[in-house]
């Protein structure tokens, strides 16, 4: 198959998945969004194995230290997804003027204003928008591959709170931003395959933004710990900043929607978490009530005004919200961590598969990817691969990021089984490169 039919295809092969039709293969992402991506160190160890050209991995998310996959390797995996990222990243600089780093004996490329100190210890400090005049807001510790949030939590005044504080990342899309995610879309487009952006802004308590890594001087409340209880004790505070976030937030999604249109076809509207391994961090009637009308009043313009579709991204055991998930309007649901209590796989696509997408679940990235045999790989795949896949409905990803650490055969593994599931139309570099290893 010439790749500009394999990419043509791609679109419309994420199109049928998102309509629940059978399409003609499972579509595949990798990369798309800062929740379905791989370590940059596993990229730059994918580029190794298939022989690809020798050149440092940029960093495109330096929060998890996820690496970009070029063209090339697209290619070779027969990946359908190309993403849309906002300007800055999560430590609030862009990703431009790129230069050498050096990451624990692996060259890669960071954005120019990436701007970190080592300690002592061997614990690397990273700085908002690489100003290293403010106090740092990330700390990879020895031994880690990615970076942990350092709360600065400024004391406040429990009479006095104003949710002003917890709004000032909140504000109207600047042109460069616009300029910047109409040219991200008009070369997501042009790849053929399928767009998925994320334009920020209507997340509603995202633990990992809280904190304010992207911010100098992150002003109200910000410790972790102080939030989950403010959205119990502290609710009428919660929903003033909620209620102002989501007008901000609508307003820009109908300017970024003048400008990019329909060539978007999922959008990723939110990464909250609600789930843990084996329960979660609120109560259904708790979502119903905080969380649900902001989300419903998002997904209800984007359904009303535009063709994308809705991605949700919730850890953990999330069934218990799944039907309040589809009431909030929510299409997709990622990353469908089977390995959570009562997130059986089977029983998720019996109940949910007609009103959900499930975008993941494809195999489980805690336990059977980075420390299974290729063989448990496959067999996992191709199991997931066999449920989700009925009358359309699935995109596959595995379960979230691929960490660092992850053995590269288990990464092939991987992709030869979805390969293998989807049938003789699967791009033939896979096969042919690794027929040689």
């Amino acid at each position: 198959m010439a790749p500009s039919a394999a990419r043509g295809a791609s679109a419309r092969r994420l199109a049928a998945a998102l309509r629940h039709e059978r399409p003609d293969r499972i579509p595949v992402d990798l990369g798309s969004t800062a929740v379905t991506g791989i370590h940059v160190s596993c990229v730059a160890g994918l580029r190794d194995y298939f022989g690809l050209a020798k050149r440092p991995v940029r960093v495109h998310e330096p929060y998890q230290m996820l690496g970009w996959v070029d063209d090339d390797l697209v290619e070779a995996l027969g990946i359908d997804t190309a993403g849309v990222f906002p300007r800055e990243n999560m430590f609030g600089f862009a990703n431009e003027n790129w230069k050498e780093w050096n990451f624990r004996g692996l060259e890669i490329l960071v954005g120019g204003n990436f701007r970190v100190v080592e300690q002592p210890g061997g614990d690397i400090l990273i700085f908002p928008k690489g100003d290293p005049s403010a106090a740092p807001s990330g700390r990879m510790p020895l031994g880690s591959a990615f970076f942990d949030t350092i709360v600065r939590q400024p004391p406040f005044d429990e009479n006095n709170l104003d949710p002003a504080d917890n709004l000032e990342e909140f504000g109207p899309v600047s042109e460069a931003d616009l300029d910047h995610l109409a040219a991200s879309v008009a070369w997501a487009n042009s790849t053929g395959r399928g767009v998925v952006a994320t334009f920020g802004g209507t997340a509603f308590g995202d633990i990992a933004l809280v904190p304010g890594p992207f911010m100098t001087d992150p002003k109200g409340i910000r410790d972790i710990a102080e939030w989950y209880i403010s959205t119990s004790s502290r609710r009428p505070y919660v929903h003033r900043i909620f209620e102002r976030q989501c007008e901000i937030g609508i307003a820009n999604l109908a300017r970024i929607h003048q400008r990019v249109g329909d060539a978007v076809q999922a959008v990723f509207v939110c990464g909250t978490d609600f789930g843990t391994q084996t329960s979660a961090f609120c109560s259904n009637a708790t979502f119903r009530e905080l969380w649900l009308p902001y989300y419903k009043q998002v997904n209800d313009w984007i359904h009303a005004n535009t063709a994308w579709k809705s991605f949700k991204h919730s850890c953990g055991s999330v069934v218990r919200f799944l039907d309040s998930f589809i009431d909030a309007g929510f299409d997709i649901l990622n990353p469908v961590q089977c390995s959570a209590s009562g997130m059986d796989p089977a029983t998720l696509k019996s109940k949910y598969g007609g009103r959900l997408t499930f975008w993941g679940g494809g195999v489980d990235t805690q336990k059977t990817l980075p420390f299974g045999t290729p063989a448990q790989v496959r067999g996992e795949v191709l199991d997931r691969c066999e449920i989700f896949s009925r009358e359309g409905g699935f995109v596959f990803n595995p379960i979230h990021n691929i960490q660092a650490g992850t053995p590269v055969e288990n990464i092939v593994a991987m992709f030869q089984a979805v390969g293998e599931f989807r049938g003789p139309c699967t791009p033939p570099t896979i096969a042919e490169t690794t027929d040689s290893h």
